[in-house]
C-alpha cells in the first residue's frame, strides 16, 4: 500500500454519498474535503480534482464504489467505507491497484443483533398486527387471536457466524433457545452445532436468521430449496443484505404456506419493496434500520474518519478488510 503523508501538505479527500456532521467536521485543516453525493455528482468532478483525491469516504451502502468509479482517481490510497458490509466497494480492484479498503465493524455489532432479536420476536408474536388490531378498536369487541408463532418451541439456525452472528447467538442463549449455524468453516468461538450444508440445517431447524456478507458468493443462497427444507413452521429473518435471499422464491413460499412468516430489514432493490410483500400479513418489514440509531451511526461515522486520519498519519488503518491487508506500516 502507498505510504501516508505526515507532513503539512494538504490532503484531498472525497466524501462520496450523504454528508453527515461527523464526516464534515471531523478533519483538521490539513484535509481538503470534496463532496459527491451521487454517481452523477462523481461524473461532474473535474480532471484536476480527480487527480488530487487520495482518500474516499463511502458513506452509504447504496453508493457504489465500483471499478469504474475508483479508476477515476489515479492517486487514490484508501477507501473508508461506512458499514460492516462492503460489497458495494470493488475490493478486488482496490487490491490490484494498491488501495486499502476499510469498513466499520464492531461498533454496530450489538445494535444489529438487537434488531435481529426484536424482528424475530415481532414476527413470531405478531406485534405489528396486534398493534394495528388495538388501534382499529377491535380489542373492545374481542381479544386478539393467539399467535401461531412463539420463541418457546423453536430451534434457530444462524446463517453466518461472524461478530454479529455470535452476538445474536448470545441473545438466543439468554432466551433459552437452541441454536445451530451454517458457515463455510466451523467457528472456534462458539459451541453450537455446525452445519456445512445449508439445506441440511434448514431441515433441522424451523427458523433462519441470516447475517452473512452480500456479494456474488452469497447471492440468493436462501432459495426455494432452503425454504422448502425449512417447512411450514418456518420463519426467515434477514438482517444481512437483500441479495442473500431469492426474493421471488421467498414471496412464493410465503403465499403458498411453504413457510410460515418472515421478518425483513433488507431487500433486493432498496428502497423499492415488492407490493406483494407490502400487502402480506405474515411478514414484518423494516426500512433497513439494523444499525440506524443515532449513537451507533455516529460511532460508524467516527470510525470512517479515524481510518482516514490514521492512514494519512502514516499508521496502519484501524479496520482494513480482509481483501486489502496492510503490512509493514
Amino acid at each position: 500500500m502507498a505510504a501516508g503523508n505526515i507532513s503539512s501538505e494538504k490532503i484531498d479527500l472525497l466524501i462520496y454519498g450523504p454528508v453527515r456532521p461527523i464526516l464534515e467536521n471531523g478533519f483538521s485543516d490539513q484535509f481538503v474535503l470534496h463532496a459527491a453525493e451521487t454517481k452523477h455528482d462523481l461524473e461532474r468532478l473535474t480532471p484536476a480534482m480527480l487527480e488530487k483525491i487520495r482518500g474516499i469516504a463511502v458513506t452509504y451502502h447504496t453508493v457504489h464504489a465500483d471499478k469504474t468509479a475508483l479508476a477515476r482517481f489515479p492517486k487514490l490510497e484508501i477507501v473508508a467505507s461506512f458499514g460492516v458490509g462492503y460489497d458495494h466497494v470493488d475490493s478486488a480492484y482496490a487490491r490490484e491497484h494498491d488501495v486499502v479498503v476499510t469498513n466499520t465493524p464492531d461498533v454496530l455489532t450489538e445494535e444489529v443483533a438487537d434488531v435481529a432479536m426484536g424482528l424475530l420476536i415481532s414476527t413470531l408474536r405478531e406485534f405489528v398486527r396486534a398493534d394495528r388490531y388495538l388501534r382499529s378498536g377491535l380489542w373492545t369487541t374481542q381479544n386478539y387471536p393467539l399467535s401461531v408463532g412463539s420463541l418457546r418451541d423453536r430451534k434457530i439456525g444462524i446463517v453466518g457466524m461472524g461478530r454479529i452472528g455470535q452476538a445474536i447467538g448470545r441473545r438466543l442463549d439468554a432466551s433459552c433457545v437452541p441454536v445451530a449455524y451454517h458457515s463455510r468453516n466451523p467457528s472456534a468461538s462458539v459451541s453450537y452445532e455446525h452445519y456445512p450444508d445449508l439445506v441440511e440445517m434448514a431441515k433441522a431447524v424451523d427458523t433462519l436468521i441470516v447475517i452473512v456478507p452480500g456479494g456474488a458468493s452469497t447471492a440468493k443462497m436462501i432459495n426455494a430449496d432452503v425454504l422448502k427444507a425449512l417447512g411450514p413452521r418456518g420463519v426467515v429473518i434477514n438482517v444481512a443484505r437483500g441479495s442473500v435471499v431469492d426474493e421471488p422464491a421467498l414471496i412464493a413460499a410465503l403465499k403458498s404456506g411453504t413457510i410460515l412468516a418472515a421478518g425483513l430489514d433488507v431487500f433486493a432493490n432498496e428502497p423499492a419493496v415488492p407490493e406483494e410483500l407490502r400487502t402480506m400479513q405474515n411478514v414484518v418489514l423494516l426500512p433497513h434500520i439494523g444499525s440506524a440509531s443515532v449513537v451507533t451511526r455516529n460511532a460508524m461515522d467516527q470510525l470512517v474518519v479515524d481510518n482516514l486520519k490514521t492512514w494519512f498519519a502514516g499508521k496502519p488503518p484501524l479496520t482494513p478488510v480482509a481483501e486489502t491487508p496492510v503490512k509493514g506500516r
